[in-house]
């Protein structure tokens, strides 16, 4: 084996999402002779990139201010707010949480969004590498984090070399920062190795399903925002709906449920394609298509769930700190925010050391302080989380107590132990049938030949324990369909669908034996989302 190609620079940043770009902004911004790179595991800037999203513009203002002049091609200013409590049939509108109010607020695609920043980093000297993904971690004699290995390109499923075999670059740097979003998997392994979450709660998640919709002229208020609870949750599922209209008679819609449910049969993309389907928001789609959907996983442990942020040579940032305010349904500002903190720290120190308290004492911190208990409360039941949110937000969270948080692998209750809620589902008659047709809209792609990058340390749990006690609810969290148990000759076993996955993260987090990991694919596969 040759030795491995290196390049060398001053910080390597990992991940092309909005912390990441950001970052490589604000310190080009600062020390224009620093040499910075980005690294980004999809195909395009923005592929691989899906949010609701409203979001707060202050941080967008101070990294650019003239960004409004020439904003992102989806920008669509916040007009009105509607907050929903939905039943079966119907429902009633509900005065809307102050943290919710979005006047002055911009709706954007978070992908669209990212696009829009990559060349204005490029211009100020970044390099950026899409398709090219971190599959590995570089480490010193010190143990420090000295930066990242490149995935090889056209290795066979059996590991076999093809013949396009490209051996993956070494990227070398003083400094690392992570900015992978939600469950990184080389932040994951920086978690465990440095033991960073060991004076802080277990993280959680939620999972996040949105499609973009063309419909019918007419129908559309651009800047309207919608957002609902109640029906097709059950009262001890945390569940909620987005709406927001868009331009050219466009709305992008989507349902979050917060992976600690507790029932094994729960399934959040059905979840989702119900509340299509309820009388406010099927009549909005009917005669409309579908231009793109996807799945993603959501941080939401806040305050409590925070791990150390910076160990040596490296240091996290935005969703991948775990940064987004659930309350407010929003991270986008906080990782804009969060990165130009860090961007500022490495400036005037140049070293990862000290950045931890220094986030800990910035005004992001202190945003998650104050509704560190409202998401905690709904696993209490909604009627409870309503209240307690209620409470916090008159307290303005100056509870003397905080709710902790439990891993989401271990909320889930066995088959004969749980009693199962009445759905009260409804037929469903809008696109898509299922989950494989929804993949197609995700535009998806990954090379069948190629190693599966969903790693199952022993799928002997899967067809004994997990079928007995669980029923293989992997088969059922999946927006994907990634998951089958199938029966042959050889009796019953795991397949695994690598080539449909969108890369949500929902298996590694969800699994309840946690022999499911996420690693990264070859760099440029996955979902190609437009405009999510």
């Amino acid at each position: 084996m040759s030795e491995r190609e290196t390049m060398e620079y001053d910080v390597v940043t990992v991940g092309a999402g909005p912390a990441g770009l950001a970052f490589a902004i604000r310190l080009k911004q600062l020390k224009q002779d620093v040499r910075v790179c980005v690294i980004e595991k999809a195909s395009t800037i923005g592929a691989h990139i899906l949010s609701g999203a409203v979001i707060e513009p202050q941080p967008l203002d101070a990294l650019l201010p003239g960004w409004r002049d020439h904003p992102p091609p989806i920008c669509v200013p916040a007009a009105e707010d509607e907050f929903w409590w939905l039943t079966r049939t119907g429902g009633f509108r509900l005065p809307t949480p102050p943290q919710m109010k979005n006047h002055g607020n911009f709706i954007v695609s978070l992908g669209a969004l990212c696009a829009w920043l990559a060349p204005q980093a490029e211009a100020l000297g970044v390099e950026i590498y899409p398709g090219f993904a971190a599959a590995d971690l570089l480490y010193d004699d010190q143990g420090a984090v000295c930066g990242v290995r490149i995935g090889d390109m056209g290795v066979a499923k059996n590991g076999s070399h093809k013949p396009g075999y490209t051996q993956g670059i070494d990227i070398k740097a003083p400094l690392t920062v992570l900015a992978e979003g939600a469950r990184g998997h080389l932040t994951k392994r920086l978690v465990a190795k440095y033991r960073l979450d060991a004076e802080s709660d277990p993280q959680t998640y939620s999972i996040g399903i949105k499609e973009l919709w063309q419909v019918p002229a007419g129908r559309v208020k651009p800047g309207k925002i919608v957002h609902s609870v109640g029906w097709p949750a059950d009262s001890r599922t945390y569940g909620g709906s987005f709406l927001y209209h868009l331009d050219k008679d466009r709305v992008a819609l989507g349902y979050v449920s917060g992976l600690d449910y507790t029932d094994p049969l729960y399934q959040p993309y059905e979840a989702f394609q119900q509340w299509k389907h309820h009388p406010h928001v099927k009549p909005l789609l009917e005669g409309g298509e579908i231009l793109s959907a996807g799945a993603r996983a959501i941080v939401t442990g806040g305050w409590q769930s925070l791990p150390k942020v910076e160990m040596p040579g490296a240091l996290l940032i935005g969703d991948g700190a775990g940064l987004l305010n659930v309350p407010k349904i929003k991270g986008t500002h906080q990782a804009i925010r969060s990165a130009m903190l860090a961007a500022e720290h490495i400036a005037e120190k140049s070293t990862a050391a000290g950045w931890d308290a220094r986030l800990r004492a910035s005004p992001a911190m202190e945003e998650l302080r104050r509704v560190r208990n409202i998401k905690p409360g709904f696993k209490k039941g909604v009627y409870f989380g309503m209240l307690n949110a209620a409470w916090e937000t008159i307290t303005d969270g100056f509870s003397p107590w905080t709710w902790r948080n439990k891993a989401d692998y271990g909320t889930l209750e066995k088959l004969g132990r749980y009693e199962q809620p009445k759905r009260d589902y409804v037929e469903r008659t809008l696109p898509p049938r299922d989950r494989l047709a929804g993949v197609y809209f995700a535009a998806t792609q990954h090379d069948e030949d190629q190693p599966i990058h969903l790693r199952v340390a022993d799928t002997q749990v899967c067809v004994t324990r997990c079928a007995e006690e669980y029923g293989n609810p992997c088969t059922r969290f999946c927006p994907a369909g990634v998951y089958e148990m199938v029966e042959d000759e050889a009796g019953k076993r795991l397949q695994i669908n690598a080539a449909n996955c969108v890369h949500c993260k929902t298996c590694d987090i969800k699994d309840p034996y946690e022999v499911i990991t996420w690693v990264t694919p070859e760099g440029g596969s996955g979902p190609n989302y437009q405009n999510l």
